[in-house]
């Protein structure tokens, strides 16, 4: 029996079906796949259909520019990257997980923003780092469950990782509250002093104080947006995007209550 090839298309069905059947891959069978980071974007977009998406790219082609994301990195003079979530991944708090397959179970307390009003090519292109406040008409604390579809977890490849949605399994958003009221314009909030506390199973509470990797979790917002006009001509309102990790990475087990506290902001929570 011959081996079918292993290409970008390929490996999208196979994250495809890994997500909804809950198997792993091995990253040594499809290394060859993802070669290039254009490959690994080739792996998103032969998966967008499927997941209701608009190809990045296609400006008439048939479905939506997906409505929740994931935007960070490690430190401000780091490339960002950035990634589409499956909204059936995406859960309200207090939730209990169901219906997506985790299996690293990786835990990361964010916050996340939400647009108020559809952004133009025009408007991103005119945000620095860190602008962008007056898009924001809602904030929430959110939990990041870290997972992969890789046999090797995070010891994949990077770009293995990239292709697979930049190890995302899933996401809890806890309730919204008002933007204008938390982040006013007048009085810029002080992130160096933002505490989050974190809660895992039977672990003790871990506080973190002004441990955002970018110091502002509205860093990444005007790369966010530039990315995803020049994906998509345009952001509507109501996307929302997880802004960065404020405790690393914790590790849950199934079984496990996860509570994540943004203080002043809101609180989420995951029944594992």
């Amino acid at each position: 029996m011959t081996t079918p090839p292993r290409t970008p298309i390929a490996l999208a069905h196979a994250l495809l079906q890994a997500r909804h059947g809950g198997e792993l891959l091995d990253a040594d069978d499809w290394a060859d796949a993802v070669r290039t980071s254009a490959d690994a974007a080739a792996v998103q977009a032969a998966m967008a259909p499927a997941l209701g998406w608009r190809v990045a790219g296609r400006e008439h082609a048939p479905g939506r520019v997906p409505g929740y994301w994931k935007s960070g990195a490690p430190r401000r003079d780091a490339a960002l990257a950035h990634a589409p979530l499956p909204e059936d991944g995406v859960w309200a708090s207090p939730s209990v997980a169901g219906g997506v397959p985790l299996h690293l179970r990786g835990i990361e307390a964010e916050i996340a923003l939400r647009l108020g009003r559809d952004v133009t090519a025009e408007t991103a292109a005119a945000l620095q780092p860190g602008e962008g406040l007056a898009l924001i008409d809602g904030i929430t604390a959110a939990i990041e469950v870290v997972d992969t579809r890789w046999r090797q977890h995070l010891k994949a490849p990077p770009l293995l990782l990239a292709a697979d949605g930049l190890c995302h399994g899933a996401l809890v958003l806890g309730p919204w509250q008002d933007a204008a009221r938390l982040l006013p314009s007048t009085q810029p909030r002080d992130w160096s002093s933002q505490v989050c506390r974190l809660r895992v199973g039977a672990g003790p509470e871990q506080v973190f104080t002004g441990t955002h990797p970018l110091g502002d979790p509205l860093w990444p917002l005007a790369g966010w947006l530039q990315e995803l006009v020049r994906r998509y001509g345009s952001v509507p309102a109501g996307t929302v995007v997880t802004t960065g990790t404020w405790n690393g990475l914790a590790f849950a087990q199934a079984g496990d209550l996860v509570v994540a506290q943004l203080e002043g902001i809101a609180e989420a929570s995951l029944q594992l």
